[in-house]
This record gives C-alpha cells, structure tokens and sequence, in this order.
C-alpha cells in the first residue's frame, strides 16, 4: 500500500512540475496552455503520457542550417527586396500587385519568401489528372528527381511511382525520395528495396528511435514537393495512395488542390526540400548552382508573381496565421475558403467574423465526410460560431475535399498543404503558394463555384436544430481542439 502512496505522490508532483512547464516555460497560446492543464488536471496518469508524446516544443530549437555562401545569397536577395517594397522601387510585372505590398513585405521580412514574378501555374484538382502528369515528367527528368510526401502508401499507386523512381535511377538520374515517418509509417524496407539497389536515396522525416513508437507525433512534415531538373515543381494536397485517385469506398471521390510551378519559383521549392533532407538524412546536400538552373521557358505563360511560404513549429513567428490574418483583412468584396479541418485561432475567427458583418462575402467549404471524428466535430462548432455573424458554409458531398485554398477578391489566393487549423498553423512543417494574379485567382474562384454544385449549404436555422448529443460532442470538442 505505501508503494501505491508513494507512486501516486510521485506523478502528482510530475504533474504539477508539468503544469509550471506548461504555463511559465512553454512559449504556447493561451487556449493550448488551458487545454494541457485541463488534460495533465482531469487525467494525470494518461495526461502524462499523452504530453510527453504530443505536448513537446520545438518553438527554441533552430533546425536548419544554411550553407553560408548560400545564406549570404538568400540574404542579398531578401535585403534588395526588402528596400524595394520599403521605397516603392520594386518593379511589378502587373500593377495589380502593388495593392498587396503589405503582404508581400511581411513574407520577405518573416519569412524570406521573396517574390518572383516569371512563373507558370498549372492547376490540378483531380488526383488521376496529377499523377497521370507527374508520372510523365518524372519519365522526361534527367539530371535529378526530389521527391518529398508526408503520406506514401505501399499500394498500386505508391508502387508504380517507386517504379517510375527506380527506372529513373537505373537510368543514371540522382533520385532523392523523402517522406514523413508518422505519415508514412506503413512503409516497409522491402518497399524500397529495389530503389536503393538502383542508386536512389531515401530519408524519414524525424523517424522513431524505438521501434513502433514515435514521441514526435505534433511535428511532422506535412509538405507535399516534387523539383525536377530544377525546372519543374508540384506543391499542394495530393499525398501518394489509392485514396487519393478516389479508389477508396471509405472517401469517394477526392477533391483535392495541387499546383505544377516552372519558373524561379522552383528554386524556392528547391531550397525548401535540400533543407527539410539535410534535416532528415545522414547524406548532406549543398545548395550548389547545379540545383538552381535558369529557367527554361514552358508553355505555361510565365506572368504569375508569387511567393513559397514556409512555416513550422521551429520558427519564431507563426508565418501562416500572419499570411491569412492579413488576406483576410485586406479582403474588400470576398473571401472563399476551402479547408478539410476547420480549426481556427481566436484572432482567425475574429478576422473571419469582422469581415463578414462589414459587409465582405465570407465562404467557407468544408467535407461532409469526416475522417477525424473530433476534429470534424470542432469544425462545426466554429463554422456554427461564423454563421451568426452572416459567413456562408458549404459541406461537400460529393466524395472527401481535401483542398487548401484561400482566394480573396479574384486577385490573390494561396494554395499549399497547411490546412485551416491549430495542427497545420503551429505544429506542422508546411508549405502554401501566394499567387497574386487574378486570372489564376479566377481559375480557383471558378473552381469553388463548381464545386458548390456538390454541396449541402448549412444554413444557421439548419444548424440550431442539431441534436443534445452533437452539441454536446461539439463542446468536448472545442475544448481540446487547441491540441487536436
């Protein structure tokens, strides 16, 4: 019996010395601070362990290390562009993109997301349409292949891209394959096998040092890149799995958002997977010239200015709450919204809120389907919270939508992986495309409305007749939904 005494007297005072970490160490928000202490309050035992898995942070720890020729260069640029945005001298391939100065500084000066203006933009919705490309342009490479998914799946389609891969590098193309070891933690080495005995490489993002079991579950790589020859660049939703062609029964048909980049925007994609690999792999990369080559031109017309922003749990400043917060108050006529999970900070939902009650049209798309229960159960919630406030809601129900897209005004719009969530907008390593170019803006504006033909719009009368059991499961859900 003084055994059991003496262990409970023992995790009560890990409890409490938890609690002070949590409140007067940890840099968190506010909501997570209340969310951990209500878990490490009601559940010592299991909230413990749930905080030594989910609960760390990595907010002080610098991950990245930049070659210093390189970092000297980045620099250079970014100090050029910064002036220019700062006395009015950059020069805009189309006016229109002088009203968004301000959101353009803001990425340079936070995020060393400079602007470059000679891209192409291909968008594809429909995830046969882009592996069908991808497969393609894979065939065609010829000096270097980087691939990086957060999902890989030992499927028909995950099998055929490893296929295309390993061709690849029997060919002589220098093949680097990188992938989220939570995310894709169904891999086996029997998946790689023929891969690495034709020469490809392959790293796992912050994998498990026990077996089974990985503490980093928050902080995971989320990024979903492909740089080819350094011409050519995918970015967006699509991980790589039959689910994802729309061939499993569970989700239907998926809606998803993804881009193909030419122009110097690859470089910037480049950077980004030579980082996240020095990360992960014991090969090292440098950020030699042979990776940045001048762009060859493409039969996209090169004229879409945009910026790559990256974000993640390391960084000082939360990039993608800033990058939204700041569309969504510059929006003067409209705001569409697609998200999968609907999650977000107070000062989102307050943008979101303002916006809509001074008159700017609010849309918001979210799926019918729910594949995190929880997760869906708090998108309601909030959704329910906005359309008080005269925000429209839409449930696509014609499969799973998995889109990320902000488009405010038809003249700006962001596309990437970081979802609209406490998950994608503190915990994960993401990337999202600023475009500002209203015909590209368009192109997803128009992608929106087609897609409304698929959806149930959930109307606040709608709303308020939802059962005792679903608000209740809504509130439970609120509440944690800070570290969901």
């Amino acid at each position: 019996m003084n055994w059991y005494s003496h262990a409970l007297t023992f995790l009560f005072v890990i409890n409490i010395l938890l609690a002070i970490a949590v409140v007067f160490l940890e840099r968190r928000n506010v909501a997570a601070t209340w969310s951990w202490l209500m878990v490490l309050l009601f559940i010592p035992i299991l909230g413990f362990i749930l905080y030594v898995i989910f609960g760390q942070n990595l907010s002080r720890r610098k991950l990245y290390k930049w070659n210093r020729r390189m970092l000297e260069r980045v620099q250079t640029v970014i100090s050029e562009q910064r002036e220019q945005l700062m006395d009015g001298t950059l020069p805009y391939i189309d006016p229109m993109v002088s009203q968004y100065r301000d959101l353009i500084y803001l990425n340079v000066a936070t995020n060393d997301a400079f602007l470059t203006q000679d891209n192409g933009v291909h968008i594809f919705t429909d995830g046969v349409a882009k592996f069908s490309d991808l497969l393609m342009k894979i065939e065609a490479a010829e000096s270097h292949i980087h691939m990086q998914y957060y999902i890989v799946k030992n499927d028909s389609l995950g099998q055929k891209v490893m296929q295309a891969l390993t061709k690849k590098a029997e060919q002589g193309v220098v093949v680097r394959f990188l992938y989220d070891d939570i995310g894709s933690r169904s891999l086996k080495d029997s998946f790689f096998r023929d891969f690495l005995k034709a020469g490809g490489q392959k790293a796992a993002f912050f994998p498990s040092r026990i077996p089974y079991l990985n503490y980093r579950v928050n902080y995971r790589n989320h990024r979903k890149l492909v740089i080819i020859d350094g011409q050519i660049g995918y970015m967006g939703g699509f991980n790589v799995g039959n689910e994802y062609l729309g061939l499993d029964p569970k989700f239907g048909y998926w809606r998803d958002t993804h881009l193909r980049l030419t122009g110097s925007v690859v470089r910037a994609l480049q950077s980004r997977f030579i980082l996240d690999w020095n990360l992960a792999s014991e090969t090292m990369m440098e950020l030699e010239p042979y990776y940045f080559p001048d762009p060859k031109e493409t039969e996209e017309p090169a004229q879409v200015p945009m910026q790559i922003v990256a974000s993640g749990p390391n960084e000082a400043w939360p990039h993608f709450v800033y990058t939204f917060l700041k569309m969504i108050h510059m929006a003067k006529s409209r705001i569409l919204l697609q998200t999968p999970y609907f999650i977000p900070e107070e000062s989102m939902l307050n943008a979101l809120r303002i916006a809509a009650l001074s008159g700017i049209e609010v849309r918001i798309m979210i799926p019918q389907k729910a594949d995190h229960l929880f997760v869906h159960w708090a998108s309601l919630y909030y959704v329910g919270e906005l359309l008080r406030a005269g925000v429209k809601c839409y449930l696509y129900d014609q499969g799973f939508l998995h889109a990320k897209t902000i488009v405010v005004d038809g003249k700006v719009a962001s596309v990437g992986t970081a979802n609209f969530d406490i998950r994608s907008l503190r915990l994960n390593f993401e990337t999202n495309a600023l475009m500002y170019h209203a015909e590209t803006a368009k192109k997803l504006e128009n992608t929106f409305w087609k897609d409304m033909e698929g959806c149930m719009e959930l109307t606040l009368e709608e709303y308020d007749k939802r059962s005792l059991r679903i608000r209740f499961l809504e509130s439970v859900s609120k509440l944690i939904s800070p570290i969901l």
